[in-house]
């Protein structure tokens, strides 16, 4: 079947296809090849490079970074959904003020690079008399810039929403707020989850950007090690097992993920098959 702007590719532009896609594969893995030797060849893989990792006041010390990575974005991550919650409903308002100053907010702060946003928090405090401890000011940031994008994303998932389910609750005499609450939010999220997760995703790993504030995150700890004369200074060995852990979290997060939107589906499937089917006995008296 062929669409305006593509056309299904034929057994030559298959063929072809599946030949760049085995040289683009081909041409990653001699990159990544190319990267191991290279790491292999400076020594960055040789035990005196990783026996850091040995000492059990370094496992306390990486353990209390992870805590404190986890803490920025269990922070930054509730008061980012509120954020964006407030501001998609401000957006979503019947009156043109509220609308106005939503969107002001929203665009201002999507547009300021999170970087900025933890400067002007740490650094730029003190000037106004205003002083910050790191903590603060990384979950400032991130509320203000990653609940800027939700906003937008509760926003559109709401909009989506066929008009005929808000016309249809209104026809009954549900207020908007019941509207919102009871009809056109639980319908939504199904399809926001994906993006909501994505972003929470990047808010996650954009916790890294704290150790530029001197926030003691992963990052902040792997540049100390790395650091250290006494282990060779492991820069690289300590960013590899930093990555490792962010790649670890990332992947529990998105599988929650997937377990919530399938228990939605289960959820959705029940209640299908526990409705009562409406017979034409029943039609003919209504």
């Amino acid at each position: 079947m062929s669409n305006v702007l593509f056309d299904v590719p034929g057994p030559k532009a298959r063929a072809r296809h599946r030949a760049m896609a085995v040289l683009g594969i081909l041409v990653v893995a001699a990159i990544l090849a190319y990267i191991v030797y290279r790491f292999i060849d400076s020594g960055q893989f040789t035990a005196r490079k990783w026996e850091w990792l040995q000492y059990t006041q370094v496992q306390t010390d990486l353990a209390n970074a992870l805590l404190a990575t986890l803490e920025a974005f269990a922070l930054g991550a509730v008061l980012a959904l509120i954020f964006g919650a407030i501001f998609a409903a401000g957006r979503l308002s019947d009156h043109a003020w509220l609308r106005g100053i939503s969107t002001f907010i929203v665009e201002f702060f999507r547009a300021i690079p999170l970087l900025i946003l933890m400067f002007l928090f740490y650094y730029g405090g003190p000037a106004v008399g205003i002083s910050l401890p790191p903590l603060t000011a990384v979950v400032l940031g991130l509320t203000l810039y990653n609940g800027s994008v939700l906003a937008e994303v509760f926003r559109a998932g709401i909009q989506a929403l066929p008009k005929g389910q808000s016309e249809a609750a209104y026809a009954l005499g549900m207020r908007k707020t019941q509207v919102m609450t009871l009809v056109l939010i639980p319908q939504a999220i199904r399809s926001m989850l994906p993006t909501i997760i994505s972003q929470l995703v990047v808010l996650l790993k954009d916790t890294a950007l704290g150790f530029l504030v001197t926030y003691p995150e992963l990052l902040y700890y792997a540049r100390y090690i790395g650091s250290q004369g006494d282990f060779g200074r492991p820069i690289v060995p300590s960013t590899i097992v930093i990555a490792a852990i962010y790649i670890a979290l990332c992947l529990l997060l998105t599988a929650l993920a997937n377990f919530i939107e399938k228990r939605q589906r289960r959820n959705k499937k029940h209640l299908e098959i526990q409705r009562p089917p409406m017979t034409e006995d029943v039609v003919g008296v209504a």
